[in-house]
């Protein structure tokens, strides 16, 4: 059973920057696509990036340029960093891992972004 734990949220000032790990328990290699989203309150969830296995990555439209993306196989854990915050980016992130296989979808249980000064 593959599970994901985010780590890195909590409150960030507009303009700085933003750091989230997620951490895969089982192989990071049955995983086909790795990939963050987040909701705001009172709206759908969006994609912020999603990278596959063969190196191609996605990013959400009110991402786009200010998101990096990037897996570390030796630790089980992949990351994104999300620069020149703006409080529109205030939501809960989530790391989503799709099986390549199976299909199977895991997702992480999300930790609390709040841009605000």
């Amino acid at each position: 059973q593959v599970q994901l734990v985010e780590s890195g949220g909590g409150l960030v000032q507009p303009g700085g920057s933003l750091n989230l790990s997620c951490v895969v328990s089982g192989s990071m290699f049955d995983l086909g696509r790795m990939g963050w989203y987040r909701q705001a309150p009172g709206k759908q969830r969006e994609l912020v990036a999603a990278t596959t296995n063969l190196g191609r990555t996605v990013y959400g439209d009110s991402t786009k340029g200010r998101v990096t993306i990037a897996r570390e196989n030796a630790k089980n854990t992949f990351y994104l960093r999300l620069n020149n915050l703006k409080p529109a980016d205030t939501g809960v992130y989530s790391c989503r891992g799709v099986a390549g296989f199976t299909g199977a979808d895991y997702w992480g249980q999300g930790t609390q972004v709040t841009v605000s000064s």
